[in-house]
């Protein structure tokens, strides 16, 4: 979040949102057309903004685009100055942006309002009450130009984000978007859909999408980005799975509210409804995956963000497996990944800095310190951030459902979600093979997979040999010779045992030993995707 300057705090806890904008058939016609005569589309804007500008406002650091919008007269950099960052422009400027839907035809649908004129010559002057923003995405489906509204982010207030505000676009959306699978399926699940950004995406490989949110400002956001993009969505008001009660899915997809959010009364200000499930600690998260395997129907899976406490003495993945309990009770598959982890402080700053408090502000030490203490009660040192990724076998498992739970921060070439919905199918398929069937299989060896190996110079052995994907989670994985040896001839010619045997016999090594160290390894790299069975 920028280091803008926010207001105070009293003007800032007492200011509330502006109502969601509405859905209004004759005039959500008229706005779209105006944004495609305006060509006001992200290749566009891109272009209007440069380099320089386009990257500094990722970055959330308007002052570049702002210098570079200033003498444009493009309809489209008109909008993103309205909308984007905050200007008040005159009202004359807009009508000719907007010229099917008007000034009247935008403030019926709560798009915008009259605003003071940083200048009088200006005339009247109008400002936005949302941001309406192009986006762009490539999935399997192909590409999509879409807008999205949200609320106004603190670019464009210069304030903290009020508790009530609806997201648009971030990064945890697009990470999410990125990791879900995109094969057709009937019915999809957006649990928690906020602005409605997975399940417009849901949408193009799904029958029917059902999103919810304990948020009817939510809702109301989710529905005109619905009706803007011409989708149909079933958009249902809840707390979690509670609206869904007794149904099925064979996909949900779900950036819950985990943020860990300190409940005492120093930090009333750390509670956003779009992140802050209203739990102490990561227990929403817990209640949540408990819960969600009875709505995956046969084949069904589940693709979800997550954060979990790590405390003190404890694994990493202590939290997970405990909650996972049930799922495989139930016979669901189920793969945590941690991404990253965070210290205390480290969790407590970012996600201050998220809500649009800044260490400047009067509240920042009352909050992080409500935050510190928090965790101090329940001795955590660390907090993970992930993907959850559950799978409901078709035809049900026999017994219990596999847990796999992995450290993975890297990320390779190529599309992540197929990788994952294969790695995760890979979890069961290679796990039923007993170590005959394996030796009996042809493996190929995958073909971003190479080998690397340091040495001391002038010496011939390795002092390590890794075997190196390059792409899904770019996992590296340290081997010896054989294993090395292995894996390099594995192209479908002969079965895996007919290879270890050919190794052996070229290094003198004993079959029965090498056999057992190279079955379990192969075992994994075929779930990991390094090797195909």
């Amino acid at each position: 979040m920028p280091d803008t300057a926010p207001a105070s705090a009293s003007t800032a806890a007492a200011a509330l949102p502006p109502a969601a904008p509405i859905v209004l058939s004759a005039e959500i016609s008229a706005l779209r057309r105006d944004l495609l005569d305006a060509r006001y589309v992200t290749e566009h804007v891109e272009e209007l903004l440069g380099e320089v500008a386009a990257a500094a406002l990722r970055r959330e650091d308007p002052v570049p685009a702002r210098r570079r919008l200033a003498a444009s007269e493009d309809p489209a950099a008109t909008l993103l100055d309205l909308f984007t960052l905050g200007a008040a422009l005159p009202a004359a400027r807009v009508a000719a942006a907007l010229p099917t839907l008007g000034i009247q035809g935008a403030q019926r649908l709560g798009l915008l309002a009259p605003a003071d004129a940083p200048d009088p010559a200006d005339g009247p002057c109008v400002r936005a009450l949302v941001d309406l923003a192009p986006y762009s995405a490539e999935d399997d489906a192909g590409s999509v130009d879409w807008w999205i509204a949200s609320d106004l982010s603190e670019l464009a207030t210069g304030a903290p984000l009020s508790p009530e505000h609806v997201l648009g676009v971030g990064g945890a959306s697009l990470t999410l978007a990125r990791i879900t699978p995109r094969s057709p399926v009937r019915r999809v699940l957006d649990l928690g859909c906020g602005g409605g950004i997975q399940a417009l995406h849901a949408s193009r490989h799904a029958e029917h999408v059902v999103a919810t949110d304990l948020s009817e400002r939510a809702l109301a956001f989710a529905a005109f980005n619905a009706a803007l993009n011409g989708i149909e969505l079933e958009l249902r008001h809840g707390s979690l799975l509670e609206p869904v009660a007794g149904e099925s899915f064979d996909l949900v997809v779900s950036n819950p509210p985990f943020v860990i959010t300190p409940r005492s009364a120093d930090a009333e200000h750390g509670a956003w409804t779009y992140r802050d499930g209203g739990r102490a600690g990561d227990t929403l998260l817990g209640e949540l995956l408990t819960q969600l395997p009875a709505h995956l129907a046969p084949g069904g899976s589940a693709v979800m963000l997550g954060n979990w406490e790590i405390g003190a003495g404890e694994d990493w993945d202590t939290h997970p497996r405990a909650w996972l309990a049930p799922a495989r009770e139930a016979g669901v598959d189920a793969w945590v990944l941690q991404r990253e982890q965070e210290d205390p402080a480290e969790y407590a700053a970012t996600w201050a800095r998220d809500g649009g408090i800044t260490p400047r502000d009067a509240r920042w030490g009352a909050l992080v310190g409500a935050w510190l203490e928090d965790f101090a009660s329940r001795e955590v040192e660390a907090i993970g951030f992930g993907y959850v990724l559950l799978r409901r076998p078709d035809p049900a498992a026999d017994g219990h459902g596999l847990l796999r739970t992995e450290q993975a921060p890297g990320t390779g070439s190529g599309p992540l979600a197929a990788h994952l919905a294969a790695s995760l199918a890979a979890l069961r398929s290679v796990s039923a093979l007993t170590d005959e069937e394996l030796a009996a299989s042809r493996p190929v060896r995958a073909e971003d997979v190479v080998e690397r190996r340091h040495l001391t110079p002038g010496q011939w052995d390795p002092l390590l040999i890794e075997l190196v994907q390059g792409a899904g989670l770019a996992r590296t994985v340290r081997a010896d010779q054989a294993l090395a040896a292995t894996v390099g001839a594995l192209d479908g010619t002969l079965t895996l045992g007919q290879v270890v045997a050919a190794v052996c016999a070229l290094t003198d090594a004993d079959e029965e030993q090498t056999r057992d160290r190279i079955l379990p390894a192969v075992r994994e790299l075929a779930i990991t995707g390094m090797v195909a069975l």
